[in-house]
């Protein structure tokens, strides 16, 4: 169904680790990699649709992958049926490793656990962020973790987020105040939700300035006709303040430095008479 996140982080780490000797230990990125991972398999809560391997050290005849049926249930070789949904990789392989001892199939299982597909419990990130897709949650995230975990905010990107419930309820949420504002102003995602973060509206600055072009209305406060020609550089040398037109919509306007820029605006600004 969805691809491992095993093979996800080996990927990561694959160019890395063909070039590090026998014995010597990992750079930090592959051992975090490495971390991270272990971290989601032994946290994730599992649920239906989701796709286990269980396995004993040293006994292939046990390996077993199977998906979590509606019911919350596997089927394992001696053991039978077993339920697993709200169980968690290291509670999993716990009960698994008693049945197997109570039984007196094995006398010192070592049992081992991986989730090959987490599809029970994520959350949807979509739009201006390093990789959309699926982040699979094992604990409480808040949203700029998962959208760190999510690469980050392209340069492209709006500077807010909107979250979606799985209820339906919708909020908006300025990063700055995710990355610098209190806990409450950084929800807690719950599996089901979705987090989109849209494309920045962009506005277009013409003639005389220093670097004309296409930007982002981004930053603190509306974006005026003065911010404007500061994101453009500022004005060049034939530059004038007073010779600056506003095309909107087709239509164009004279405008003040203090009037608010809109998305899709183009300015241009017009050489001064010597």
């Amino acid at each position: 169904m969805h691809t491992s996140l095993t093979a996800f982080a080996a990927l990561l780490a694959a160019p890395l680790a063909a070039q590090i000797p026998p014995g010597v230990a990992p750079p930090p990125a592959a051992a975090s990699a490495e971390k991270a991972e272990k971290d989601l398999q032994a946290g994730y809560v599992l649920g239906p649709d989701d796709v286990v391997e269980v396995s004993v050290l040293g006994q292939p005849e046990f390996t077993t992958r199977a998906r979590v049926r509606a019911n919350g249930t596997i089927q394992l070789p001696f053991i039978g049926e077993i339920t697993v949904s709200g169980q968690t990789g290291l509670s999993l392989g716990a009960l698994v490793t008693d049945k197997l001892r109570a039984g007196g199939y094995y006398a010192k299982p070592v049992v081992q656990i991986e989730i090959v597909s987490f599809a029970s419990r994520y959350v949807v990130v979509l739009g201006e962020v390093g990789q959309s897709g699926l982040q699979p949650v094992d604990r409480d995230y808040r949203v700029s973790e998962v959208i760190a975990r999510a690469g980050g905010l392209r340069e492209s990107g709006a500077d807010f987020v909107i979250l979606r419930r799985a209820t339906g309820e919708e909020m908006k949420l300025p990063f700055e105040k995710l990355a610098k504002g209190s806990l409450d102003d950084d929800p807690v995602v719950r599996a089901g939700d979705k987090i989109y973060v849209p494309a920045a509206e962009l506005f277009y600055i013409y003639g005389q300035v220093n670097a004309p072009g296409v930007y982002p209305i981004k930053g603190a406060g509306p974006m005026t006709v003065r911010k404007a020609l500061a994101r453009g550089g500022g004005l060049g040398v034939s530059g004038s303040t007073g010779k600056i037109k506003l095309f909107r919509d087709g239509e164009e306007l004279k405008v003040k430095l203090d009037d608010v820029i809109r998305a899709g605006d183009v300015v241009v600004v017009g050489e001064r008479t010597f």
